[in-house]
């Protein structure tokens, strides 16, 4: 659980047995669970729909979670069972937040519906797991930003690639930023091309289990077809931002960590080659993102859909990663080179704050103990997550931007400012 020195860090992954040689270098595990009852976190889980209860699952190696809470009844119930069948189940997430025994809570509801909660969680004393992507808006992750701020307590985003993912990520941002590519020209990111398509679709009878006009919540109000929640609600701009957060919020965030930007963001932005679909009361994000961006020391940004993946080039070399694999001649030269590769291990440990990488939640937990910052913290996932919501304002506006990261506001455009925020729905206005 302690933090550790480079020599103890070498050492103890000569011990290491993982699936990748790069792995068996850096991996060391989670932090370890609790070996007591009384050791134990009490966890809150808030949204249980198919993400929600697998972050409740990751939590559950670390604490008992008391308290489910859906405003479908079917995946709260089912959660429970999850949990051991001993949870209380609640429709409305304040009435959980009111517990006092609650150490903290796992936020998986659709991405309209993370930043209330969020702020709400943080103000009740309870430190908080959210996934991605943070929020619906960029107003909204400046309001977490300073409640975080303003509560201090410990806030981690649901970006695994940070942690997780064959740490193939964090190799990819440890080689950028040791210089082994030399200066960084261009980064193409792949989007997968997962968008449903499709409508309109016709209204149907609420199901008696769900509660449709909480589950909509600030967004405006719509008669009820299945196609707008759970899973497909990514497609639809009123709740989510399309592929572009979808996915976007996780090679987004490496390419900014990568960059040395995680408190900034680009300089311009151009989704004008972006087709939008324009079937009424059907899907509205589009399928293939075309967005480019210009980001500090003149480095490019392409964003399009295709393979999933994240290709870096640099003056002395380019290297190409995803989930699966990490490739190119620099990643060649560290395997061949003990040295170059001691380097970069030292460099990733470094930018993972001397923690154990290996797991997203056990980094979490770790910093609920220590009082400490996570791997994935509020103020970069509101950067990284902001660049994906300036490519959907460009993208829909249908023109090219200019982005003042600092003051965060475009410039010379007030309409695309007004689109930094939405109007919410009464009674579900975010808390100031």
């Amino acid at each position: 659980m302690s933090r550790f020195s480079r020599r103890r860090f070498v050492q103890s992954a000569l011990a290491a047995t993982v699936a990748t040689p790069w792995m068996a270098d850096l991996v060391l595990g989670a932090p370890r669970a609790p070996r007591s009852k009384n050791d134990r976190f009490r966890i809150g889980a808030i949204g249980v729909g198919g993400r929600g209860t697998v972050i409740m699952r990751h939590a559950m190696r670390f604490g008992d979670v008391v308290a489910v809470c859906d405003v479908d009844r079917n995946h709260a119930e089912r959660a429970r069972q999850v949990a051991g069948g001993k949870a209380e189940v609640y429709e409305d997430y304040r009435k959980l937040l009111e517990r006092k025994d609650i150490d903290f809570v796992t936020i998986g509801t659709p991405d309209h519906w993370h930043t209330a909660p969020c702020i709400e969680a943080l103000r009740a004393g309870k430190d908080v797991y959210c996934e991605k992507p943070l929020t619906l808006t960029v107003e909204e992750g400046q309001k977490l930003c300073r409640v975080v701020k303003e509560t201090g307590r410990v806030f981690q985003v649901g970006t695994q690639q940070r942690s997780e993912m064959g740490l193939r990520f964090l190799r990819a941002v440890a080689t950028v930023r040791s210089g082994q590519l030399g200066k960084i020209r261009r980064i193409l990111v792949q989007l997968p091309l997962s968008t449903k398509e499709g409508g309109p679709f016709p209204p149907q009878p609420v199901p008696k289990h769900l509660n449709w006009d909480f589950w909509l919540g600030q967004a405006p109000k719509v008669p009820y077809c299945p196609q707008r929640c759970h899973f497909t609600f990514r497609w639809w701009y009123e709740y989510s931002g399309g592929i572009m957060t979808d996915w976007g919020a996780h090679h987004m965030d490496i390419v900014q960590w990568a960059l040395d930007v995680e408190h900034g963001g680009p300089v311009w932005i151009d989704g004008s080659r972006t087709k939008m679909p324009n079937i009424p009361g059907g899907y509205n994000t589009p399928k293939y993102p075309v967005v480019d961006m210009l980001y500090p020391g003149d480095v490019k940004v392409e964003v399009r859909g295709g393979n999933e993946g994240i290709l870096i080039e640099g003056t002395r070399g380019r290297i190409y990663v995803n989930r699966g694999r990490i490739t190119g001649r620099p990643i060649e030269q560290q395997d061949a080179d003990a040295q170059l590769k001691d380097r970069i291990m030292e460099l990733a440990l470094k930018l993972y704050r001397g923690s154990r990488p290996g797991s997203h939640m056990g980094n979490f937990v770790e910093a609920v103990r220590q009082r400490s910052t996570p791997v994935s913290d509020v103020v970069s996932q509101h950067r990284s997550v902001s660049a994906c919501h300036l490519a959907n304002i460009s993208c829909r506006l249908q023109r090219k931007l200019q982005w003042d990261a600092a003051k965060e506001r475009f410039v010379g455009d007030e309409e695309a400012n007004a689109m930094l925020s939405r109007k919410q729905r009464e009674p579900y206005v975010i808390p100031s």
